[in-house]
C-alpha cells in the first residue's frame, strides 16, 4: 500500500491551455498584421483583411469551417517569408503587442499551477514563431504549436504540423508518456469547441470564455465555466501574484521541506521527552 502512494505521488503533472481568447484576449497570429505589414511581409489589402479576421474572431470565435478558411488563408499569405525576418518581428512586437493583453486571471492559473508544482503547457494551433516566444512571455515550461514547412530558410505555404482539434489531444497523450503525466490528475482550458477532444484527455477540464457551443458542451457535462475579462500588462500586476522563477520556487519549495523536516523531529523528540518522563 504504502508503494502505491509513493508512485501515486511521484506521478507528474501538468495544465494544458490554448492560447487565444484563453490566455491572451485576441488571436496571437492575427495580432501580429500590422507588424508585419511594417515589417513589408503583407500589403494594406491583407492588415485590413487580418484586422475583420480578428474582429470576426472576438465576436463569436471560430468553428471548425471557419478555422480550415483562416488555415488556407494564413498559409497561403505566408508562402515566401523569411523565417528569420519573422522571428525578428515577433521579438521586437511581442512586449508591445502581446504583454497588455494577457489576462490577469490566466496569469493567475498559471502561477497557481506552478506553485501547486505542475507544468504549463501551452497547446495553440497558431504558429510556433509566435506561440513559443509568448510561452516564454508568460512562463510556461512548454509549447506545442502548428508548423509550417521550411525550404531555403522560408515558408513553403505547406503545414508540416497543424495543432488543432484531436491533434491536440494526440500531443498531450504523448507528452504525457514522455514526461510521465498523470492525464487523470492534470487540467486544461480553452474557448473553443474545437478543443473538445483536448478537454476530455484530462480529468480537470475548464471551458473558459467559452462560445456558444463550448458552453453548452460543458453545462451538459458539468465542466466549470471561468470568465477571464481583465488584460492587464505582466509587469502592472499586484507584485504579491508577481511570478517567481523556477529556480526561486525550487529554493522555496526545498525551504518548505526542510522546515516540515525539522518541525516532525521537533514534535518526536518531544514525543519521546513526554514518554519518557511518564514512565518516571
Amino acid at each position: 500500500m504504502l508503494g502505491f502512494v509513493e508512485n501515486l505521488a511521484m506521478r507528474r503533472t501538468a495544465a494544458f491551455f490554448d492560447l487565444d481568447k484563453t490566455v491572451i484576449a485576441k488571436s496571437s497570429t492575427l495580432a501580429f498584421g500590422r507588424s508585419f505589414y511594417q515589417g513589408g511581409l503583407i500589403n494594406r489589402r491583407a492588415v485590413l483583411r487580418t484586422a475583420y479576421a480578428q474582429f470576426v474572431y472576438l465576436l463569436g470565435g471560430a468553428d471548425h469551417d471557419q478555422m480550415e478558411r483562416m488555415r488556407e488563408y494564413l498559409s497561403a499569405l505566408c508562402r515566401g517569408w523569411n523565417v528569420e525576418q519573422v522571428k525578428e518581428i515577433v521579438a521586437e512586437t511581442i512586449h508591445d503587442l502581446i504583454d497588455p493583453i494577457i489576462y490577469d486571471e490566466a496569469a493567475s492559473l498559471i502561477e497557481e499551477h506552478h506553485l501547486a508544482g505542475r507544468d504549463v503547457v501551452i497547446v495553440s494551433t497558431s504558429g510556433a514563431e509566435v506561440v513559443e516566444p509568448i510561452g516564454e512571455l508568460i512562463g510556461a515550461d512548454r509549447v506545442v504549436a502548428t508548423r509550417m514547412v521550411v525550404e531555403d530558410g522560408c515558408y513553403s505555404g505547406e503545414i508540416e504540423y497543424y495543432a488543432y482539434g484531436p491533434a491536440k489531444a494526440e500531443a498531450i497523450a504523448s507528452l504525457a508518456e514522455s514526461e510521465g503525466y498523470d492525464l487523470s490528475r492534470c487540467y486544461a482550458y480553452s474557448d473553443s469547441i474545437t478543443d473538445i477532444p483536448m478537454l476530455e484527455s484530462v480529468g480537470n477540464p475548464y471551458a473558459v470564455n467559452p462560445d456558444r457551443a463550448l458552453r453548452k458542451e460543458a453545462t451538459g457535462r458539468d465542466w466549470p465555466v471561468l470568465t477571464f475579462s481583465r488584460p492587464v500588462r505582466l509587469k502592472e500586476r499586484v507584485p504579491s501574484l508577481a511570478m517567481p522563477s523556477r529556480p526561486a520556487m525550487a529554493i522555496a519549495a526545498a525551504a518548505l521541506g526542510a522546515a516540515a523536516a525539522t518541525a516532525g523531529l521537533v514534535w518526536y523528540t518531544n514525543q519521546r521527552r513526554s514518554a519518557r518522563f511518564e514512565r518516571l
